[in-house]
């Protein structure tokens, strides 16, 4: 068990800029750059461990919304071959 310290859960690893609109604070964990939403979408501030957990468990949020709402599920990257063709 680890030592739950508001200061290291409160403050995000620095972000490194992917692309003009994403960032990178953990591993292969991308975000919208937050200083692009502040206008429209009140920042929440969260502790990190949240961030991974939520990350985490999208995967099975995905599957249940798939079971439940889905007749079939298009992958994104057929839809993007679909608009270059």
């Amino acid at each position: 068990m680890s030592t739950y310290r508001y200061s290291e859960q409160y403050r995000p690893p620095e972000a490194r800029q992917v692309t003009d609109v994403a960032i990178e604070r953990f591993a292969d964990i991308f975000e919208v750059d937050p200083k692009l939403m502040t206008a429209h979408v009140v920042q929440q501030v969260f502790p990190n461990w949240d961030t991974l957990r939520i990350v985490a468990s999208r995967h099975d949020h995905l599957d249940w919304m798939h079971r439940h709402w889905a007749e079939k599920v298009v992958s994104g990257q057929r839809l993007l071959d679909e608009l270059d063709d």
